[in-house]
């Protein structure tokens, strides 16, 4: 896969104050704002900065927490896992391997019947829906 770089400059020409606030400056949608949060359309979700495949709809579940949660990436490739210890707390972030923009977290062993008891809470304006149907 090959890296996408780009000046924060040229992000901000490229993406609207919210997805830059989101995807450049780790920052997070409102909860249950999101265009994405009840969407049950089957797809691809890519990332809304470079367009790389982030996670299938087949892997969307309702988890009720206000944004899209899903329990795996497409590709275990397809994200970076970094450690966050902002805002008083320990947690994982998540970004695009390929343009390294901020995603939103994961989280383990909240028991959700999923496969993998993972919930990527992921921002709705981090990514962008290519519709199956």
């Amino acid at each position: 896969m090959d890296k996408v770089v780009k000046s924060e400059a040229e992000w901000r020409v490229q993406l609207s104050p919210e997805e830059f606030h989101v995807l450049r400056e780790a920052g997070t949608e409102r909860p249950f704002t999101g265009e994405y949060v009840d969407t049950k359309t089957e797809g691809v979700y890519s990332c809304r900065a470079c367009g790389a495949e982030l996670f299938r709809s087949d892997s969307k579940f309702e988890s009720h927490c206000g944004w899209p949660s899903f329990f795996e990436p497409s590709e275990s490739e397809a994200v970076r896992l970094i450690d966050d210890r902002g805002h008083g707390m320990v947690r994982t972030e998540v970004r695009c391997a390929r343009c390294d923009s901020h995603l939103g977290h994961v989280f383990h062993g909240e028991g959700y019947p999923t496969p993998t008891d993972d919930r990527y809470c992921i921002n709705s304006v981090s990514l962008r829906l290519e519709s199956a149907e």
